[in-house]
């Protein structure tokens, strides 16, 4: 499962590891957003990371 010869989970692993980081330092206002933001992200961040490891399964099998 690649697009462009890279690895789709490489891909949701790099994107999980931003909205990761993302939390951190908007946890810690470092970066200031609306509480909103910080939920939104949070969810979207479990999501993604639910579909990686899922992907992450299916590629092992």
């Amino acid at each position: 499962m690649t697009i462009g010869g890279v690895s789709i989970i490489l891909i949701g692993g790099l994107l999980n590891l931003m909205l990761l980081l993302f939390q951190l330092f908007s946890g810690l206002h470092y970066i200031k957003v609306p509480l909103g933001v910080h939920k939104k992200t949070g969810i979207t961040l479990v999501i993604t990371a639910f579909i990686h490891g899922i992907l992450g399964i299916i590629s092992n099998l």
